[in-house]
């Protein structure tokens, strides 16, 4: 299936289901835990069974993979498409304006299209395999900022943090002690994004899911960056480690991994 024709349903897609959680932000919410610090809203749940049957409904042959309902197999599936339907749910249950939906697509382990939507900045980025990278239709390209002290960094922390804090906090100290700056935002799919157009010039996190990752990837691709493993291995969605840069700090920042790690 031709990769705009992806691209363009996730992007109708993203937006749409943006706009329910645009209904929602500003409440007041009362989150379940799915974890310790792992937060689930009424919100989470209707943009996810908005967008499961809007992909039902436009590509019944096709497969899901979502974070809050879980895999959906089609025998045989030439497309199995990756989605959060709230990328930043603790942000938005205190109603901190940094969330977003994302929706990826890929065919036989590769990439295809990806949209992420921030409804409170009506920002829009989109990536098809082959066509570049968008945000509300214009180009993307990532920085080129050459060296980490001159780079403003993102990562994240993962869920278990409480548990082992040490290992997490250690990379972090080494950024932090080297970069301009370094910021912990709590959505990597617009971390990944932010990367692609040049607001940030590198990403390192672990422990992500496959529906954290892939729009965001594809982006970051798509407008020039490189994304890999901290060892410089291939980047798979199931690997749960990337270290996405524009290209320029990837070196570096391996290095700084290595000797952190």
């Amino acid at each position: 299936m031709d990769p705009i024709v992806l691209r363009d349903a996730a992007i109708e897609i993203a937006r749409d289901a943006g706009a329910i959680l645009l209904e929602g932000y500003g409440r007041t919410h009362q989150p379940e835990r799915k974890g310790r610090i792992d937060l689930v809203t009424e919100f989470d749940r209707r943009s996810d069974a908005f967008v499961l049957s809007e992909i039902r409904r436009r590509f019944p042959g096709h497969a899901v993979l979502a974070e809050e309902s879980g895999e959906h197999e089609s025998p045989h599936a030439p497309v199995r498409w990756l989605v959060d339907p709230l990328d930043g749910t603790t942000n938005f249950a205190h109603n901190y304006p940094f969330f977003a939906v994302s929706v990826a697509a890929e065919r036989e382990g590769v990439l295809q299209a990806g949209a992420v939507y921030d409804p409170v900045r009506d920002e829009m980025f989109a990536a098809a395999a082959g066509a570049g990278a968008t945000l509300n239709g214009k180009s993307l390209h990532v920085s080129n900022v050459g060296r980490v002290e001159d780079a403003l960094l993102v990562t994240g922390f993962p869920y278990d943090v409480r548990e082992r804090p040490e290992s997490y906090l250690r990379l972090f100290a080494s950024f932090l002690t080297r970069a301009q700056g370094v910021r912990r935002d709590g959505s990597a799919a617009l971390n990944l994004c932010y990367l692609a157009m040049g607001r940030f010039d590198g990403f390192w996190e672990s422990h992500l899911s496959a529906w954290d990752m892939a729009a965001g990837v594809l982006l970051v691709r798509e407008a020039g960056g490189r994304v890999t493993r901290y060892d410089a291995a291939p980047f798979v969605l199931e690997g749960r480690q990337i270290l996405a840069t524009n290209g320029a700090l990837h070196e570096e920042m391996m290095r700084i991994l290595a000797a952190s790690g």
